[in-house]
């Protein structure tokens, strides 16, 4: 296997679905079993992983994922192809998975070690770091059938993560934790890939896979779409889901009525109402969604039954948590429009779109001062998608600069101080 820990050759797994039942002993004997379809969960997939590296797969629900972590992990067999790996695995697929309600934590400690090939002087030897890591002293004498979901997680990635695995296998599991606690299974996987430890893992979350993964695999409907390094991939799995997005929705319409959620919907004098909103992207056209980072246009039109000296036009985006998050205007005074009756629209142009890829409540109002014409709370849906992994927290891509600068080359306290006498 040279370098390699892993390494798939044409892995293929089919299922077979029960279509028809046969529930007596009688029609089972006469006519069968029952009828089955076929299911290919997994097609002719083949890939390595270095050891010492981490190995990320993405996809949809369905694409195989899971099936593929179960197939390397030994829970499934092939039915075609092969996989050849060199190390103890250590695997954290489903949640509870191993652990027998009636034991107690520590019993089902004991269990899971054997189950990973470990004697039971390792285990006790590793016992007091487990249940340390895990956070659950006061219950780990406890029968495991009371422990809540994030107990359960908390177990069941300490056992997993302490006992010195050479091949580590995480499926999204994590993500059930609590803040804390997933910030410490990061410093953990942090340590491990220091250590050597080769991770393959799971995860939704773009921005997790892109910040610890050194390459990944991209799986759609159980067939390899793109495979390399980790941003590569996930810019290639991003293009295919907005494209595809983009096709199923041509433009962003209003929010449907029944999913108001009973908000007052319009208020207003009526001289000028707005019809509807249009994103346009960065190549002009009207789109589904709009790109971060990228220029792109607002585009609002309206309907006046009259002549208006004086329109303001404004727009408020809240995120879908009820964070206003921005709310531009076109201006009051001499920046004020001037509206002929009739149709219309306005433009609002951003150079450089900083919100981060979420749903964003849009609220559409035509104004003079105080006087409200038109004002739509929240009436419009813009989603906002990324081009690539999205690795920095927050509603908004603060724009700015970094410098560097070497402690060597700043002055130091003595030679500063000297300067000054």
């Amino acid at each position: 296997m040279t370098d390699n820990a892993i390494e798939v050759e044409g892995l293929s797994k089919r299922f077979r679905i029960g279509t028809e039942r046969r529930d007596s002993l009688k029609e089972r004997f006469v006519r069968g079993s029952g009828r089955y379809d076929e299911f290919w969960a997994l097609r002719d997939i083949s890939f390595s992983v270095p050891q010492g590296s981490t190995f990320g797969l993405i996809g949809q629900n369905g694409s195989g994922k899971s099936t593929l972590l179960k197939m390397l992990a030994g829970v499934y067999r092939p039915t075609d192809g092969s996989i050849a790996t060199k190390g103890r695995i250590s695997a954290l697929l489903e949640l509870g998975a191993g652990f027998h309600g009636e034991l107690t934590g520590r019993e089902n400690i004991y269990l899971n070690g054997a189950i990973l090939g470990l004697s039971r002087k390792q285990i006790a030897g590793a016992m007091d770091e487990i249940v340390s890591f895990s956070g659950i002293e006061e219950f780990i004498d406890s029968p495991v059938k009371i422990y809540s979901s994030g107990m359960y997680v908390r177990l069941g990635f300490s056992i997993a993560v302490t006992v010195d695995p050479e091949i580590l296998i995480v499926d999204e599991i994590i993500a059930v934790g609590d803040e804390e606690f997933q910030r410490k299974c990061f410093d953990h996987l942090y340590e491990l890939r220091r250590r050597g430890t080769t991770i393959v893992l799971v995860s939704h979350g773009l921005g997790t896979v892109a910040d610890l993964c050194d390459d990944a695999l991209w799986l759609d409907k159980g067939k390899l779409k793109s495979i390399g390094p980790v941003r590569d991939v996930i810019d290639d799995y991003l293009e295919a889901v907005n494209q595809k997005e983009a096709e199923a929705k041509e433009r962003t319409g209003e929010v449907p009525a029944e999913m108001d959620g009973g908000r007052t919907r319009r208020l207003g004098s009526g001289e000028i109402r707005v019809t509807h909103l249009e994103f346009i992207d960065h190549n002009g056209s009207v789109a589904g969604f709009l790109s971060g980072g990228e220029k792109c246009t607002v585009r609002m039109h309206y309907e006046a039954e009259q002549d208006l000296p004086s329109v303001t036009f404004g727009l408020s985006f809240s995120h879908e948590s009820g964070v206003n998050v921005a709310g531009p205007n076109s201006g009051y005074g001499e920046r004020a429009m001037k509206v002929l009756a009739g149709g219309g629209y306005v433009d609002f142009h951003i150079d450089d779109l900083i919100l981060q890829p979420s749903t964003f409540l849009v609220t559409a109002a035509a104004v003079d001062r105080g006087h409200t014409y038109d004002f739509r709370d929240r009436a419009f849906e813009l989603r906002v998608r990324a081009q690539g992994a999205v690795t920095e927290p927050g509603l908004i891509r603060l724009p700015g600069r970094w410098t560097h600068s070497e402690a060597a080359a700043m002055p130091s306290a003595e030679h500063a101080e000297g300067n000054r006498s």
